[in-house]
């Protein structure tokens, strides 16, 4: 019994002011053990009800949170098995110091993805707009987004961007959106006729629904041309890409058809000559 004794109180000393018996080694163990088991019962008693979608979310909700808890587990034990817990941050200040300032930017992402959890902003199968670029929401992580864009690239976002910068959501209100080609025609042609034109080039075209009814809007007096816009619903918009180009091919032949002329820039250019007479000796 002295040596098993003896045993548990071989004392490690870390610093001057850090020390640790095997006893209390053992008491870390068991805390941390007994932490984990109580965490995973937690998780799958508040879990076990929620929808997939929901759990999903709750896990990694959780399993950030159980971090917080160990920390404080930890605490607590130190505290009683007496170590000194302000030794132990007083000496590890400069070591957390420069961590936190490494992982600024991963607290933040992390941050911003408790967030979009939180506030349901982004769904799973959004199609959102950020920076300029278009994709469909595959996957959200707390640090990272994954969305798949149309030529099906992957573009990985850093949550903390949603945060800094606007966020379109072309599908929060549905799948439905409204899109629009613009045209310019040359000054003089028969603007009811491209009207007419403009609508008969969107009609019938796949993925382009009737309601609401496409239009078309006069939109200004350029320097070369009259500028009309052909407004419709695109029924998938992140195909929208597909029924614009399909709706250019057709106001190019109704317009050749009915000799509507699309104008380009034109410029005149006037050529000075020099006439002054070089001798030459």
């Amino acid at each position: 019994m002295r040596k098993i004794k003896a045993i548990l109180d071989y004392n490690f000393q870390f610093t001057s002011d850090i020390s640790v018996t095997f006893r209390g080694l053992i008491v870390i163990i068991i805390a941390i053990i007994a932490t984990s088991i109580l965490l995973k019962f937690l998780n799958r008693l508040i879990s076990k009800k929620l929808p997939d979608d929901d759990k999903i979310k709750f896990n990694i909700l959780f399993s950030y949170g159980s971090w917080i808890v160990y920390i404080i587990i930890l605490l607590i034990t130190f505290q009683t098995i007496g170590i000194n817990v302000t030794a132990v941050f007083a000496a590890s200040a400069a070591l957390l110091i420069g961590v936190g300032l490494a992982l600024q930017t991963l607290i933040q992402d992390v941050i911003s993805g408790v967030f979009i959890l939180v506030d349901q902003s982004v769904h799973v199968g959004d199609i959102i707009e950020i920076n300029g670029k278009v994709g469909r929401v595959d996957e959200i992580k707390l640090r990272t987004t994954r969305a798949i864009t149309i030529n099906n690239r992957v573009v990985i976002i850093p949550n903390h961007i949603f945060l800094t910068n606007s966020l379109y959501n072309w599908t929060q209100n549905g799948e439905a959106t409204r899109d629009s080609v613009t045209v310019g025609v040359a000054y003089g042609s028969d603007v009811d006729l491209v009207k007419k034109l403009l609508l008969e080039s969107v009609a019938g075209q796949e993925n382009i629904i009737d309601l609401p009814a496409p239009r078309v809007d006069f939109m200004d007096f350029g320097d070369n041309a009259l500028v009309f816009r052909v407004v419709f619903t695109v029924e998938n918009s992140f195909l929208g890409e597909i029924p614009r180009s399909h709706v250019r091919f057709k106001i190019e032949r109704l317009f050749r058809e009915h000799n509507i002329a699309i104008p380009f820039p034109q410029r005149d250019l006037h050529l000075v000559s020099n006439n002054t007479n070089i001798p030459v000796n």
